[in-house]
């Protein structure tokens, strides 16, 4: 981000931190839908289907908070933005939770006034190029037009690793991931970096995706997640435990299809994460069955990953780091309890 965007934004920060609505639930519920913030649209993760309708990985997730507060998935409004215009939508108040790919880090949480809820995709930066280049490694990429996107933690981390390979690069930077696609297909660049996820989606819209190739090196952590204004914590319990409870509910085994069944299960942790036992909703101020809602709209985690991003879709991730921790992955969720 340049330093005069920077500044921007951290000075907005300093005014909006303080002017956060401690009442965004009531806010929400007064106006009927939950203005969701996503990307202008990522393969996957937010993009808009044939018919017009956003779907993907972190559209789901505001689908499960509205299914939460108001028992219905679809009661929410869309607001794509750049990487350059999220933050302030957020600031703002234009969006009350930004699910947009967007990377956890010291700065946007402290200084821009923001509370990260969790981390739903663990991701890191990496490199795609044509096969026909020849490349098997980053390391063989000294001296390559390298085409990005701006606003974002890719840029610094690009610098942190060029230099210390010891090797020379020209940006070429665009607004939009869209915009940066096209500029590598067209040849304005050698190498397409972001996210190794973003790649993944951008390669599978590619008219021959099979010619493209993303390396192997990982050159930073993206602990990717959704994100809410500081000063009302309410909201961000609301946010954080409606994505605790997908988690959850995958490591128990209730899924869309048998959410209903599991309502009889006598196991103590089935019964507080779905309302038959306990006080969970009440202490969110939402419903005794605001996860079994978010559950029964879009299914738990696995269903999700998988619909949107496993194998087996044009993107075909594997789990990798976002398999359960009882599985060999690092996601894990706090006891609901």
């Amino acid at each position: 981000m340049k330093k005069a965007s920077f500044i921007a934004v951290a000075t907005a920060a300093t005014f909006m931190a303080g002017a956060a609505s401690a009442g965004t639930l009531d806010d929400v519920k007064a106006k009927g839908y939950i203005q969701c913030g996503i990307t202008t649209g990522l393969a996957g993760f937010a993009a808009p289907n044939d018919k017009g309708v956003w779907e993907g990985f972190d559209v789901d997730f505001c689908r499960a908070m509205s299914a939460a507060v108001f028992g219905d998935p679809n009661k929410l409004k869309y607001t794509p933005t750049t990487a350059k215009e999220r933050f302030t939508a957020l600031q703002s108040g234009e969006i009350d939770v930004l699910a947009r790919n967007t990377t956890w880090t010291f700065s946007r949480d402290v200084n821009l006034g923001f509370e990260f809820i969790g981390v739903n995709y663990y991701d890191g930066q990496g490199f795609m190029v044509k096969k026909a280049l020849g490349v098997k490694s980053a390391k063989e990429l000294d001296g390559a037009r390298v085409c990005l996107q701006s606003g974002t933690t890719t840029e610094l981390n690009l610098a942190d690793y060029f230099a210390s390979q010891g090797m020379k690069y020209d940006s070429v930077l665009f607004d939009t991931a869209d915009e940066v696609r096209e500029a590598y297909i067209k040849d304005t660049c050698d190498v397409y970096t972001t996210d190794q996820s973003g790649l993944y989606a951008q390669r599978s819209v590619i008219a021959d995706p099979e010619n493209h190739v993303v390396l192997p090196e990982i050159i930073s952590k993206e602990p990717l997640g959704p994100l809410v204004r500081h000063g009302d914590n309410n909201w961000g319990d609301i946010a954080r435990w409606t994505l605790n409870a997908l988690i959850i509910a995958e490591e128990l085994g209730v899924t869309q299809a048998n959410v209903d069944e599991m309502k009889n299960s006598k196991n103590p942790s089935v019964q507080r994460l779905l309302g038959t036992s306990g006080d969970l909703g009440s202490q969110l101020g939402l419903g005794a069955d605001w996860a079994y809602n978010a559950i029964k709209g879009v299914g738990n985690y696995g269903e999700i990953f998988a619909k949107h991003l496993g194998e087996g879709t044009s993107l075909n991730i594997s789990r990798g780091l976002n398999e359960l921790w009882s599985k060999g992955g690092i996601l894990y969720a706090p006891p609901a309890r």
